[in-house]
């Protein structure tokens, strides 16, 4: 049952593919309006964020978990049209951005009540549409995972994405001194604006003497790894005593070659996560905690997520295209709503 303010369409403007390939499979369709659970709320999609896991999902590499939409998208913001029977009715209404199981690049997504952050304050519904994601992501990886706190150092490889200017947000906010690398002088550059203490151009310099001399031999506490492969032990490199090295991603390949004495002797901790096949009560916790420490610094403007470009829905195959081709700097995201 859905209860709602006013009637609802049948069907909705969405994008899918038929077959998984590169960019061009996605097309405009028209499907049926989501069905929602006890637990659930309809959002009327204003805008919907664009992420590397959409990108492997329509090219057939990253199939969605049972009982998820197969729509792609991860996270969205608009408005709560629809709520189901065991969530608060006061919710009808609000604005929110959500973290979603899939089916963000349609008019209407469903999403759990309690994966979803009210959009106030400065915060606008296009900047709120491109934390989910990311925020959820790098909170857990980070300071969870990761055990960062302040005082400490963090590399963070592709230091524009949106991954990595979240990473570099977040830590500056609790006082962690942060290095990331960048393909080239002017990603470096964005990063360096973005909040980074040290860019790294990766094609020009070995990062691993570069942070030893930044670092004076030091190294860093902690690793966000989107790489793997051949990169994970010359982030092993990179560490300090008791650091950690957090995996979220393996675009560089998925096995590496470790050396076990060497983290045995200087108790490096090797660790990682995937966020979608959680539970929806694991992501209930971090939505909570995250409302509590990570949430007010965007409602608030201390913090605001780097942009790259905005496009149409229909144009989803262009964001993936541009996403693909690496010339992004920060979030891209896909206008949805009027």
């Amino acid at each position: 049952m859905v209860d709602t303010n006013t009637p609802l369409p049948a069907q909705m403007n969405a994008i899918g593919f038929a077959e998984p390939g590169g960019p061009n499979v996605l097309t405009p369709q028209q499907v049926d309006i989501p069905e929602i659970g006890p637990q659930d709320v309809l959002i009327a999609v204003a805008y919907a964020g664009v992420n590397r896991p959409d990108c492997l999902q329509r090219a057939g590499a990253y199939p969605p978990p049972p009982g998820a939409s197969p729509i792609l998208g991860l996270e969205v913001a608009g408005e709560v049209v629809g709520v189901g029977e065991d969530v608060p009715r006061e919710i009808l209404g609000t604005r929110v951005a959500a973290l979603t199981p899939g089916g963000g690049y349609a008019q209407y997504c469903a999403a759990p009540w309690r994966h979803c952050l009210p959009v106030e304050g400065s915060l606008d519904l296009k900047h709120a549409a491109a934390l989910p994601e990311t925020l959820f992501t790098v909170w857990h990886n980070v300071f969870e995972r990761g055990c960062a706190r302040d005082g400490e150092r963090l590399l963070v490889h592709g230091g524009t994405s949106g991954i990595g200017t979240m990473a570099i947000m977040l830590a500056k906010a609790f006082d962690i001194e942060v290095i990331v690398t960048c393909g080239d002088d002017e990603k470096c550059e964005a990063a360096r604006k973005v909040g980074a203490d040290l860019a790294i151009n990766y094609k020009e310099q070995d990062f691993v003497e570069a942070v030893k001399a930044h670092t004076d031999g030091a190294g860093v506490n902690v690793v966000l790894d989107m790489v793997s492969g051949d990169y994970v032990p010359r982030n092993l490199k990179c560490l300090a005593e008791d650091g950690r090295h957090v995996t979220i991603a393996a675009l560089g390949g998925a096995k590496a070659e470790l050396v076990m004495p060497v983290i045995m002797m200087r108790r490096l901790v090797l660790t990682g996560s995937t966020l979608r096949p959680r539970s929806d009560a694991f992501k209930a916790a971090l939505a909570d905690e995250i409302a509590e420490n990570a949430w007010p610094l965007f409602t608030a403007g201390q913090c605001a997520p780097v942009m790259d470009r905005t496009f149409p829905l229909d144009d989803a195959g262009e964001a993936h295209a541009r996403m693909e081709a690496g010339e992004h700097i920060g979030k891209i995201v896909l206008k949805v709503g009027a």
